[in-house]
């Protein structure tokens, strides 16, 4: 458990016997910046995209890859779901390759599609 304390009159003290992170997430905000689509999802796994829910959080990880020098990936979980759209990935991974922290959350699924699903996310800065 974490624990702030006060040193003196103008100092405070970190107590910490947990993780400090656990601190942190309770100051945390999301900021939303962009609704996008997940691309690539045609070469996802069907079971991976069934199990995704509206209002499930997905975690963003800049990657260079053989078809983009400059890609942000979509991951649920350790699973890779696909990518942000290449139209509108540049400032995303800009913002991950300077250290930003973002992170997607599933707004809605159209699975009328036979092989895929569309799956419409809102993108949010996560700031501290």
């Amino acid at each position: 458990m974490n624990d702030i304390a006060l040193q003196d009159e103008k100092s405070l003290i970190l107590k910490n016997s947990g993780d400090l992170s656990d601190l942190i997430k309770p100051l945390s905000r999301e900021i939303h910046l962009f609704d996008s689509y997940i691309a690539g999802t045609a070469h996802t796994d069907k079971t991976l995209l069934d199990a995704l829910s509206r209002g499930d959080r997905l975690d963003l990880r800049s990657e260079r890859n053989k078809f983009e020098e400059k890609a942000v990936a979509v991951y649920h979980g350790t699973d890779k779901i696909g990518y942000i759209p290449e139209k509108d990935v540049i400032i995303f991974y800009r913002l991950l390759d300077a250290g930003k922290a973002l992170m997607a959350k599933v707004a809605d699924i159209d699975r009328s599609y036979e092989r895929l699903a569309k799956i419409r996310i809102s993108i949010c800065l996560i700031d501290f």
